[in-house]
């Protein structure tokens, strides 16, 4: 009776093993082929070149094996143009400790960046990394920041601006006086139009609710208008081409999405293939490369592209040679 009770015992100790075991979950250990990746991403306003970088930025990382909704997750948000909302996303994202940050123009990427320096920060659409405070050097960052410039071709623009308005004499540059992006290239843009024997005059502007006000304080004083890569005006670039446009004033802008919004033309970078340049970078942070030793990337002066508003040129009755107009993207 009692081997019989201890049968019947070890039986059920057997079983009991067996169901405790087949509770446990099947999932396979996490390794390097399937490791589940997590970047927080912050982009700092919502316009056409800020929107093509972040489009560029995942198609890249997918393209190098990192796919959302397979082995990654991207933790997107978007700071509407708000530094304390920069902070908030950044806190969020150092206190999940994710594996990557995403940083989409320049307020975004010094908001994360003073938030962390262990977790690598891959910057896009910031002009000069090294003035902003972000990398010791454009060349050799030594901080846990890299990614891509949109350092246009300033001089260039300018020259086009000559081209199509051969008769200013005045220039007016204008642009978001606290973007520290914004005031790299306006010192550009001052100088050489100095040194072409040209007079400028700068407007800036401090907030959205300032741009017409500051736009109309322009007309008749100014033969025309260069606007640099400016997220603030980049927003609101339909407002200033109400007055501009309205009032026949010719304006030169820093990126392509610009033009679409009432700009009459650029000579500038495609901000989907800077976004994909960064994530390129990304990829290859992910994949062990030392953040601290990536230089910042540029997109080659080749790939600069011109755009003309037709509309624009239209209503404002500029004519533009053909050989120009051949060569240029056409938006209406």
């Amino acid at each position: 009776m009692k081997k019989s009770l201890k049968k019947v015992l070890t039986l059920a100790l057997v079983l009991l093993l067996v169901a405790c075991n087949s509770g446990e979950s099947t999932t396979a250990p996490e390794t390097e082929e399937n490791k589940q990746i997590t970047i927080g991403a912050i982009q700092f306003v919502e316009h056409p070149a800020l929107d093509n970088a972040t489009k560029g930025f995942k198609d890249a990382l997918a393209d190098n094996g990192f796919v959302e909704g397979e082995n990654l997750t991207i933790d997107y948000h978007n700071a509407q143009a708000d530094q304390s909302n920069c902070e908030t996303i950044a806190n969020k994202f150092v206190n999940a400790n994710v594996d990557l940050i995403f940083a989409n123009a320049t307020p975004a990427a010094q908001a994360v960046a003073a938030k962390t320096s262990d977790i690598p920060i891959i910057i896009t659409s910031v002009t000069d990394p090294e003035s902003a405070g972000l990398v010791k050097s454009n060349s050799l960052p030594e901080t846990n920041v890299s990614g891509t410039s949109d350092l246009t071709p300033v001089k260039e623009q300018i020259d086009l601006l000559l081209q199509l308005v051969p008769e200013a004499k005045t220039i007016g540059v204008m642009y978001t006086g606290s973007e520290e992006n914004s005031i790299f290239q306006a010192n550009i843009a001052n100088e050489y139009i100095e040194s072409l024997g040209l007079t400028y005059v700068e407007a800036t502007v401090s907030d959205s609710n300032a741009i017409q006000q500051v736009t109309e304080s322009l007309i008749g004083k100014v033969d025309a208008l260069y606007i640099p890569t400016d997220n603030l005006l980049a927003e609101g670039m339909a407002n200033v081409a109400q007055v501009t446009n309205n009032n026949g004033l010719p304006v030169v802008v820093g990126e392509g999405g610009m033009t679409k919004n009432g700009g009459l033309g650029t000579y500038g970078i495609d901000y989907y293939n800077l976004g994909y340049l960064a994530g390129e970078m990304a990829a290859k942070v992910l994949n062990g490369e030392d953040i601290s030793k990536m230089p910042i990337g540029y997109l080659p002066a080749e790939e600069c592209e011109l755009t003309i508003n037709k509309t624009v040129m239209e209503q404002l009755d500029i004519s533009i040679e053909e050989d120009i107009l051949s060569k240029a993207i056409i938006v209406d």
